[in-house]
This record gives C-alpha cells, structure tokens and sequence, in this order.
C-alpha cells in the first residue's frame, strides 16, 4: 500500500504570520472576498450579495486568509470569528 503525501495548503504559510501582527479577519487590505471566500482578483470577488449591501449578512469568509469563520447572529448585531485571525465584531465596524 502506498501513502501519498497530503500537499500542504498554501493559504496556511502566511496566516500565522498575519496573525502574530495582530491583524483582524477583516483588516485591509483584504486578500479574499468575505462574502465569497474567492481571492480579491477574481472578478466573481467584486458582487457582493444584496443582502450584505444592505448590511443584513455578516461576513463569512476570512479577508485575510480566505476560511470559512463562525458566525454567530443576534438581534444587536454579529461576532465572526477565523480560527488564524481571531474575532470581530459588528459592533467594532460601526454596524450595529
């Protein structure tokens, strides 16, 4: 039996860096779509929902290293949290 080797995954060599200078999941400048999770030269990266125009959907993507945060919604407003960037808050971004 033969065991590939996984290939590592090459968004992971620079968020450790990112976050020991204590940058936010949405600090600019963003490197990925936080509504899309594309890479910000993509052109799909420029829509952005209708929704989040109108400042009803909170961010689910990393800007900075492009993963999948956890969000969590309550009536006053949202915290998103990235497991290599850390936390933020509607509250912090003037959204609530």
């Amino acid at each position: 039996m033969t065991v590939t080797p996984v290939q590592p995954d090459p968004r992971d060599a620079e968020p450790r860096a990112v976050a020991a200078t204590g940058r936010s999941p949405l600090a600019e400048p963003l490197r990925y779509a936080v509504y899309t999770g594309t890479p910000v030269d993509d052109d799909a990266a420029q829509r952005v929902p209708r929704a989040a125009q109108l400042g009803l959907e909170p961010p689910r993507f990393c800007g900075q290293c492009g993963r999948r945060m956890i969000v969590q919604v309550v009536p006053t407003g949202w915290t998103a949290r990235c497991s290599r960037h850390g936390m933020v808050d509607s509250a912090e971004l003037g959204r609530r």
